[in-house]
């Protein structure tokens, strides 16, 4: 049987590296309203992933 909190976290940390990837491309663009929409979203999903224990010292490439 999988572990249902394993997947969710997996689907939680490739979310978090599609928003980073997407906030490096707005920043460079100087999208500010699409960088601060993206950031809200990276935000939720870096405290869910420090909740479920993730360590994201090296994943975190924004460190915001």
């Amino acid at each position: 049987m999988p572990n249902t909190n394993l997947e969710i976290t997996q689907k939680a940390m490739e979310d978090f590296k599609k928003i980073q990837e997407y906030m490096l491309l707005a920043k460079e663009e100087n999208s500010t309203k699409t960088y601060a929409k993206l950031k809200d979203e990276y935000v939720y999903l870096k405290s869910f992933l420090n909740i479920a224990g993730v360590n994201l010292t090296e994943l975190d490439k924004i460190k915001e």
